[in-house]
């Protein structure tokens, strides 16, 4: 039996499979986006798809602990527009 890598949501703390889970990457230029494929390169952080764990991550600081850097506002705007998009 093959061993499921889990990974630990920023907003709500639970662990889930990694394929269940979005991530989110800060590049080597420091921009923050969404990784769709969980392939690119860069600081990762997993969110659980839904818009609750993203505010709870926002509300707590998690994203900018994982990420270890401070996060303007216009980020998480944008990031919460490429949730919906996911049809989440």
């Amino acid at each position: 039996m093959k061993k499921v890598p889990l990974r630990q949501c920023i907003g709500c703390q639970e662990m889930k499979s990694k394929k269940e889970m979005i991530r989110v990457i800060k590049t080597a230029e420091d921009e923050i986006m969404l990784d769709a494929t969980g392939r690119k390169n860069g600081r990762g952080a997993y969110l659980c798809p839904s818009m609750e764990c993203l505010k709870k991550a926002v509300k707590g600081k998690g994203l900018e602990r994982s990420l270890k850097m401070a996060i303007p506002k216009e980020v998480y705007e944008t990031l919460e527009k490429e949730m919906e998009e996911l049809g989440r």
